[in-house]
């Protein structure tokens, strides 16, 4: 196994991260504007507001996006463990 081969593995796992977290942070991010401006135009300025409709929408997330997820990852371990005869082999 030589750098390329190591570099290209984790370029392709940082990749998967990238996507298979995505969906959750945005919903995240998005849910937490919103109760932000909900908060500066109510005039409401209580803290513990934003934590549960976050929980909420990261629940619904997850339940949506979940299966994509473990898909996604499964197929990278798969291919990781399909070639690891490869990856061991002395060159």
């Amino acid at each position: 196994m030589n750098e390329n081969v190591v570099i290209d593995i984790a370029r392709q796992a940082l990749i998967l991260v990238i996507k298979v977290g995505a969906p959750i942070l945005l919903t995240s991010l998005v849910v937490g504007l919103v109760v932000s401006i909900f908060q500066t135009v109510t005039s409401i300025q209580e803290h513990t507001l934003t934590f549960v409709p976050k929980m909420i929408a990261i629940f619904v997330a997850i339940m949506l996006f979940g299966s994509w997820i473990i898909s996604s990852l499964k197929d990278f371990m798969v291919e990781l463990v399909s070639n690891f005869s490869n990856y061991i082999r002395i060159s």
